[in-house]
């Protein structure tokens, strides 16, 4: 006789929860409170990011789930842009971090190497050349339309594992082999819970308990005058240089953190790092910024706004983009430095949460090597 697994929540998190119990055996049913995925999962770049990603466990998380990835999207005939990523350089100190980092990164056996202005500028579109020194080349990363590439999951992992769904129905409270929706009991062998921002809502002595708060982060979505424009690349200014942890790696770090606070530190004041993907519509997706609280106004900033539009027309050229979108997004994130959140509340209850930013890039591996361990 087949174990039975019950998944509450259909962001990315709980679809990989989903699939990784199925692998293991499991006959898997997700519970989701919504008609669809609208949350964090759908409200990013869609960006596989593993150049973000510290060597080591965190780094082949990243790979192992990009390959899930691939999979799936080739198996659904999916396109995805497998275009890899630039950070360009343009002062002394991100040349410095720059070649320090891919040095690193080249001992590790990762795909990057260091390219200089001419290269960046015959290979890439768009890219200002002003002051342009040189850029990180990475080959790893690839680009997927999240709400293309989230929308048509919950199908695949139907057709392929079985998985039910179970739409527009708010889980109210999880017992030990049981979730409840009101005074209705969906019984399993076991329950892993996947609710995201919504961690308050199921254990909430549990959240209280643990290092864990929200990031809201916004976004905006362009369109080029030409429809045939391909940046060629996703593409990140220096202060991604800041944002992501692989980068911690380099000791010249430190010199380039202390001139944006000199230079920039209303920047660092919203956690804004500027980074732009093109999905294969030709869209251009730009942020983005990172408020910590346990709680949000709704309404976006314009400033914000205008500060990472202001940043990105210093590495990009911009003035034949057409704002078509701007939104807001809201995922948890561990404040101790951790990568995520995994707890066993009760017997046959599992939480999977706090991957912080890096959904799409870490999901699959995540589940799977959760679910490995129980």
């Amino acid at each position: 006789m087949s174990k039975s697994a019950i998944v509450v929540g259909a962001g990315i998190v709980g679809l990989a929860t989903a699939r990784a119990l199925s692998e293991k055996g499991y006959q898997v049913k997700v519970i989701e409170k919504s008609q669809f995925a609208l949350g964090a999962s759908v409200r990013n770049f869609g960006m596989l990011w593993p150049v973000g990603q510290p060597d080591g466990i965190l780094y082949d998380r990243s790979v192992r789930t990009k390959e899930i990835w691939t999979e799936y999207l080739d198996a659904a005939n999916i396109p995805y842009n497998a275009c890899g990523s630039l950070h360009l350089a343009y002062s002394a100190e991100e040349m410095n971090v720059v070649e320090d980092i891919a040095q690193f990164f080249q001992s590790k056996n990762r795909p990057v190497s260091v390219i200089d202005k001419d290269t960046v500028l015959a290979n890439y579109n768009g890219i200002n050349e002003n002051g342009l020194l040189g850029a990180l080349r990475s080959e790893d990363e690839i680009i997927i339309d999240p709400r293309e590439g989230i929308k048509h999951l919950p199908a695949y992992l139907t057709q392929k594992y079985g998985v039910s769904f179970i739409w527009g129905t708010a889980i109210t409270s999880v017992t030990s082999h049981a979730a409840f929706a009101g005074k209705t009991k969906y019984e399993a062998d076991l329950v892993c819970v996947c609710s995201g921002q919504d961690f308050e809502t199921l254990y909430p002595d549990q959240f209280k308990a643990q290092p864990i708060i929200k990031t809201k982060l916004q976004m905006m979505r362009f369109k080029h005058q030409d429809p045939n424009y391909k940046i060629g690349a996703s593409v990140c200014g220096g202060l991604s240089l800041l944002h992501y942890k692989s980068f911690h790696a380099s000791s010249a770090l430190t010199k380039l953190r202390l001139k944006i606070e000199e230079e920039i530190p209303e920047y660092l004041k919203y956690g804004i790092h500027v980074m732009v993907s093109q999905n294969n519509e030709g869209e251009l997706t730009v942020g983005d910024s990172h408020e910590y609280a346990l709680d949000f106004e709704p309404f976006d900033k314009t400033e914000i706004n205008e500060m990472i539009l202001a940043y990105l027309k210093k590495f990009m050229h911009i003035d034949q983009w057409k704002m078509i979108q701007s939104w807001n997004g809201i995922y948890p994130i561990m404040t101790n430095g951790a990568a995520e959140l995994f707890l066993n509340p009760e017997p046959g209850v599992y939480i999977l949460n706090g991957i912080g930013g890096h959904g799409m890039t870490m999901s699959f591996g995540f589940a799977e090597e959760m679910i490995e361990t129980i």
